[in-house]
């Protein structure tokens, strides 16, 4: 088990890895070795998620999900296989943990009185700065 927050962890059968080879540093390796590490993770159909944490991670993913609700981290970033693969794990836990997070709700709110009779003054005060660049009536 794979914990991400206090509430959710993932079962390490959920993670599929696919290793592939990695363009970027490695010297010679990089043309010998499957370095580079595919993290899939199937986001709809996993039974660990709660369905609000489901939904935010579907829209936080972006172009890392497929149409069939996997979502895919390609990490390449550096030369062994291992430290990929921590990398792939550790930005799926950031992506989870911070879709784990229950947006605010928005209260709506009035301006209020001081702040619209600033705002109407202001107005007012700029007419005013318009109306002097104005060419004068008697030239029209």
């Amino acid at each position: 088990m794979i914990a991400i927050t206090d509430s959710i962890s993932l079962d390490e059968d959920e993670l599929q890895w696919e290793f592939i080879r990695a363009s970027g540093p490695g010297g010679q390796n990089v043309n010998k070795l499957s370095s580079a590490v595919q993290l899939r993770f199937d986001v709809l159909h996993s039974p660990s998620l709660p369905e609000g944490v489901r939904r935010r991670l579907m829209q936080l993913a972006g172009r890392r999900m497929t149409q069939a609700g996997i979502l895919v981290i390609d990490a390449r970033r550096y030369r062994t296989q291992e430290a990929n693969r921590q990398d792939a794990l550790q930005r799926l836990s950031a992506l989870i943990r911070k879709a784990s997070a229950q947006p605010k709700t928005r209260k709506a709110t009035h301006p209020s009185a001081a702040a619209r009779a600033a705002r109407l003054e202001e107005k007012r005060r700029h007419s005013v700065i318009k109306r002097y660049r104005r060419p004068p009536a008697e030239w029209e």
